[in-house]
């Protein structure tokens, strides 16, 4: 167990944020391994790994960020929640993404065809919270911080799970409302352009860690657009195809 992860691990506990910058990082595989004990850490005081949310899943977040790539964090289970309440005073410095969330039924493999990873996943209309335990996070982390802070996860929340195929999330739109009022539009081909790209992504990426994506997770698989600062109020995201989610924010 690393010092970094105790302190990450202490700020996500104390709500205390980190000072950018303070820990250093020499590879992507040491950013991961923190990412690993603070979820180890997460474990031991009573919570469960249950999913993951994918980060840069677009040119222009892997732009914000320095990357070619995109990069997954792990999640537990009081962060993913269906149709929900939030409150601002949860959180460090929280933003709002529109996202699909698979829900895993069967193993999902790194080499299996578009279809046959729709086949294994009913797929949600979904909202995920990001959230750094870092002050003032939001683009000006680095690559390795946003790993090995799991992601910068917060929270995610879903609506109703049905099953899809390929065609059915092809080039669909997301509209985003607060109270009523529409905030901005998205696409689907943002998300490495198909949101099962992302989930193919990530789990060829758990097997070369000498993991897999099994039933029984959920994955956030990437937003439509750029992300929003959440405020209170009453959010919606309206996707084509697939339905919509809601989430009440309070102060």
């Amino acid at each position: 167990m690393t010092n970094k992860a105790e302190l990450f691990f202490k700020a996500y506990r104390d709500k205390e944020p980190l000072e950018k910058g303070k820990f250093k990082f020499e590879s992507t595989q040491e950013a991961y391994q923190v990412q690993d004990d603070v979820l180890a850490l997460k474990e031991e005081s009573g919570e469960k790994h249950q999913g993951y949310k994918i980060s840069l899943t677009s040119r222009e977040t892997q732009d914000l960020f320095n990357s070619d790539s995109p990069l997954f964090g792990q999640m537990t289970d009081i962060k993913v929640k269906k149709d929900a309440s939030l409150s601002l005073a949860d959180y460090n410095e929280p933003l709002l993404e529109t996202e699909l969330v698979f829900l895993v039924q069967e193993d999902v493999n790194g080499d299996d065809t578009e279809e046959e990873v729709m086949r294994n996943c009913l797929v949600a209309p979904g909202i995920e919270v990001p959230d750094g335990r870092y002050d003032d996070w939001f683009p000006k982390t680095t690559f390795y911080e946003v790993i090995a802070d799991g992601a910068v996860n917060g929270a995610v929340v879903y609506g109703d799970a049905k099953e899809y195929s390929y065609d059915d999330l092809k080039n669909i739109d997301a509209v985003l409302y607060l109270n009523d009022q529409e905030v901005k539009r998205g696409n689907s081909e943002e998300v490495l352009g198909h949101p099962v790209n992302s989930v193919k992504w990530l789990a060829k990426a758990l097997e070369d860690r000498g993991e897999k994506l099994t039933a029984g997770r959920f994955v956030s698989s990437g937003t439509f657009m750029l992300p929003e600062r959440l405020e209170a109020g009453s959010y919606r995201v309206e996707y084509e195809n697939v339905g919509e989610v809601q989430l009440n924010v309070k102060p």
